[in-house]
């Protein structure tokens, strides 16, 4: 199995002159440091460390920066959660809670709007919905948790 690329010191330097670029680096180390701890598929890997090499380019502090680190940041986890269906902490159920408004909350609110003869009943239907899909959101979480297939980080 082949390691992940380390982030050059100096680097971490450029982004200690500003605290709100020092978040999001801190953020990109952390991803880093979890991802240790998982197996890994070479192609994953050799995704992880080109995004890491693209980050070791950044020399002077710009305000492009925490742009370039957030979309490195989202394109290792989509190329996590598409090649090995490893996802971070409450990934599910943030993104079943706006299904669940969106696929169940609205419909039945026009269902209790219509059958109530009265549209201000629309907004019923959302809380119901949220509730549903923060359901299945959780037990899809904990689903992957148990299967070793989530980060403990928040994203």
């Amino acid at each position: 199995m082949n390691e992940i690329k380390n982030i050059e010191t100096s680097v971490k330097s450029v982004f200690e002159i500003n605290p709100k670029q020092l978040k999001h680096f801190s953020k990109f180390e952390k991803l880093l440091s979890e991802l240790e701890k998982k197996e890994l598929t070479q192609d994953v890997v050799f995704k992880i460390n080109h995004e890491v090499e693209k980050v070791n380019t950044i020399r002077v502090a710009r305000k492009e920066n925490p742009v370039l680190l957030k979309k490195a940041n989202e394109r290792i986890l989509k190329s996590l959660r598409e090649d090995l269906k490893i996802v971070p902490k409450n990934y599910y159920t943030n993104l079943w809670l706006a299904l669940g408004i969106s696929s169940f909350g609205i419909p039945l609110g026009v269902v209790f709007g219509l059958s109530l003869n009265n549209m201000a009943f629309l907004g019923m239907g959302i809380p119901i919905g949220m509730a549903l899909g923060i359901a299945i959101g959780k037990s899809l979480d904990n689903k992957a948790f148990q299967e070793g297939k989530s980060l403990n980080l928040e994203i």
